[in-house]
């Protein structure tokens, strides 16, 4: 067997810990599959009780330690856009280690740059834990989807958000409760605006479009809605419709340019995607010719993630160490974004407004002003003088069109709370 491949772990939060961990437990099996052994050399945390306990001897809280260690190999998941981790990373790639991250902020900013590092240095850079936990999606898409190219890929990134949706359906209850108790329960950080805001969303998908399409990544033209503005109201009149709210993100071609979008959507009941619930994640790749695929699993914790990790280092002991991104980092296309507001839907529309006369003509007027035609309506409450909601679902229009409508419905004296729009997602 060929001299042992070893690897510097650097953060030791629960995926770091858990991919020590997971080294160590499954030593013999994991040399049998890279066909050399695999060590942990070194350890870095700045936390003494993380690094205890964990059988390894060589123990560090500089990074500086790290780069400058014998390891074949550094796994950052110490986690941020820069600081330290980029520093990290950087450093690994300067002095010729391999490096695995599950980093998807550092690399949705500055992944091409360190995948180009990356070839100049002849090693390799990889990053499976950074998009969907334990989906295998990256190596899919980097690797067995590649024949026939890929026109879209959509999906439900992140599990705080799917699990907060699913609960308000199952319970009736609001966003704000329903957060509260996942923050209680471990699935929502303390401050969850990153996940719940779309930015967690957001990071993920400017990776899998790069995968996707051949371009470098580009997290500012990623389009992002959260899900903060979602109400019971919406998943009731959603579930009366035949429909659920997820929060996908969505990239796709079009003849103008690629659209990426992170945005709360209305799912048909029955199709794949509308079954997943709580904490799961999903992504759906449309590879042309050669169909649709469908991928599920566990998108976080320990476990998952870790075995994501520890796939990558294994992939890197056999010697695969290719392009990062599947192909050259020169030869990375800069994204051409499509023009704002340009993607197409037909549109969920919730109206909360004072029951008096000439409201609903009022409203029908001003979208039939930019082009917006209603395909039904549904209405509830009988109480005149006080606020109801109307719903309606217009015919496939574009996003630049409904939000101009609504703009200038907004401003009626009768409209008394800002219109909920939802795009209606064909599959």
């Amino acid at each position: 067997m060929a001299a042992p491949f070893c690897i510097a772990v650097a953060g030791l939060g629960t995926v770091g810990g858990g991919t020590v961990k997971g080294l160590i437990a499954h030593g013999e099996a994991l040399a049998a599959r890279a066909g050399r052994r695999i060590e942990v050399s070194l350890v870095c945390d700045k936390s003494e009780n993380r690094t205890k306990g964990l059988g390894v001897s060589h123990i560090t809280d500089d990074i500086a330690d790290v780069i400058a260690s014998d390891a074949d190999a550094v796994a950052e998941l110490i986690g941020g856009e820069g600081g330290p981790a980029l520093r990290l990373v950087e450093g690994a790639l300067a002095t010729g280690k391999h490096v695995v991250t599950a980093n998807k902020a550092l690399l949705a900013r500055h992944g091409a740059r360190l995948a180009k590092l990356a070839e100049e240095k002849g090693v390799a850079l990889r990053f499976e834990a950074a998009v969907a936990g334990g989906i295998p999606i990256v190596k899919a898409l980097r690797e067995n989807l590649l024949t026939y190219g890929i026109s879209a890929v959509h999906g439900i990134l992140n599990g705080t958000c799917n699990y907060i949706l699913t609960q308000m359906e199952t319970t009736g209850r609001s966003f704000a409760d329903v957060l509260k108790d996942a923050q209680e329960l471990g699935y929502a950080e303390a401050d969850p605006t990153l996940d719940v805001g779309g930015g967690d969303t957001a990071h993920k998908l400017a990776l899998l479009a790069a995968l996707a399409f051949g371009v470098a990544p580009n997290l500012d033209a990623v389009a992002t809605e959260g899900i903060e503005r979602i109400t019971p109201d919406d998943i009731a009149f959603a579930h009366e419709l035949g429909y659920r709210i997820k929060l996908l993100g969505i990239a796709k071609k079009t003849p103008d340019g690629i659209d990426q979008r992170v945005q709360p959507a209305m799912v048909r009941v029955g199709t794949p995607i509308s079954d997943v619930d709580g904490v799961f994640n999903a992504v759906v790749a449309d590879a042309c010719e050669a169909g649709s695929y469908f991928f599920q699993g566990r998108g976080a914790g320990e476990c998952p993630t870790a075995s994501a990790v520890i796939a990558d280092i294994v992939d890197i002991a056999r010697g695969n160490c290719g392009p990062a991104f599947g192909i050259p980092a020169d030869r990375l296309l800069p994204l051409t974004p499509a023009p704002n507001g340009s993607a197409r839907s037909a549109f969920y529309l919730r109206f909360q407004v004072l029951d008096m006369p000439g409201v609903l003509a009022e409203i029908a007027g001003r979208l039939a002003d930019w082009g917006v035609s209603i395909e039904s309506m549904l209405q509830r409450g009988r109480a005149p003088g006080e606020a109801v909601s109307i719903v309606m679902i217009t015919h496939e229009t574009s996003h630049e069109a409904a939000v101009k409508a609504l703009k200038h419905i907004s401003e009626s004296g009768r409209v008394v709370a800002r219109p909920c729009m939802i795009p209606m997602e064909a599959k």
